[in-house]
């Protein structure tokens, strides 16, 4: 298990690096320049300079890429272009929306998905399997922003039982703070809990049609009682996959919910930092959502080797 451990941190230092290398070059070639963008067309030539000089865009490109890369582990992310404030400052606080978000999404996502899955293979080529098949497919092929509109259109502006958008902050209190993240939530939740419905069919199915559950089936085990105790362990391993990718997808891609609901979280940061050319902002949350799609990836992992005693025997 300790090898098997130090091998995927090794595999998790050499992607966050290979990451920061390529997030920083990407958006080294941007065209444009931000100090001229953040002056003005009109801006005087030795005040652009100056500028320059100050954000440290005079320095050559490997001398920016270490102090930018020594800079965040040491914590330090740099200072905002637009805003004038640490960038740990602005993704403290967006933070604080995104990933609970994110986390809510998550758990509804799966509180409707395991058990949809479950029922769906254990009626195999019933009418409850045949429904869960049809709401799955309808699930995938609604876009989350045109639902989410749909949300605003019946729960906000018609019965009028949640906000149209915004956040109140979690000073106003924990409910009513959740109670803003639920339109967005379920927006996000909808597609997510049909792939997650859909993979855990699948697997569940092929598990049940492997030689172990026949062995339990034949020692007289009801099929209920082999689904759950044998069937239902074995399946997890491409759940866990789907389960940790929906997490990286919903913290790094919650950028049209978060649109559509006013909402100030990470994702509507970068927007509003591309749109402003504060590329030390973009590249600074990138490759913090980098780190948390390869985390995540890492404690996926872990599962499975708990999940699979399999992987630690190869391991050693």
């Amino acid at each position: 298990m300790t090898l098997y451990l130090l091998r995927r941190l090794l595999a998790l230092m050499l992607t966050l690096i290979a990451a920061s290398i390529v997030v920083f070059l990407v958006t080294e070639i941007i065209p444009g320049d931000p100090a001229s963008f953040m002056m003005g067309i009109n801006a005087d030539p030795q005040a652009v300079a100056a500028l320059r000089s100050e954000l440290g865009l005079d320095q050559p490109l490997v001398t920016r890429y270490l102090a930018w890369v020594i800079g965040m582990v040491q914590g330090d992310f740099g200072l905002s272009y637009t805003y004038k404030v640490p960038v740990s400052e602005l993704v403290g606080d967006r933070i604080l929306i995104s990933l609970p978000l994110t986390l809510y999404a998550l758990l509804l996502s799966t509180l409707i998905a395991f058990p949809a899955g479950v029922v769906a293979a254990a009626r195999r080529n019933t009418a409850a399997d045949f429904a869960v098949i049809g709401a799955t497919q309808l699930g995938v092929a609604i876009p989350n922003f045109w639902f989410a509109m749909l949300l605003v259109l019946a729960f906000a502006v018609n019965l009028q039982w949640f906000s149209a958008g915004g956040f109140p902050g979690w000073d106003a209190g924990f409910l009513e703070a959740m109670k803003a993240l639920t339109l967005p939530a379920i927006a996000l939740a909808l597609p997510q809990a049909s792939i997650l419905a859909r993979v855990m069919r699948s697997s569940l199915l092929d598990t049940l049609d492997e030689d172990f559950v026949r062995t339990a089936r034949a020692k007289g085990l009801t099929r209920s009682q082999t689904l759950w105790r044998h069937a239902l362990r074995n399946a997890l391993i491409p759940v866990l996959t789907i389960v940790g990718l929906q997490f990286s997808f919903l913290l790094a891609g919650g950028i049209i919910i978060e649109n559509v609901f006013y909402l100030p979280g990470l994702g509507r940061l970068v927007f509003q930092a591309i749109t402003q050319r504060d590329l030390i902002v973009v590249r600074s949350v990138i490759i913090l959502l980098v780190f948390a799609v390869v985390a995540v990836t890492f404690l996926v992992d872990i599962a499975y080797a708990v999940a699979d005693p399999r992987l630690r025997r190869r391991a050693r």
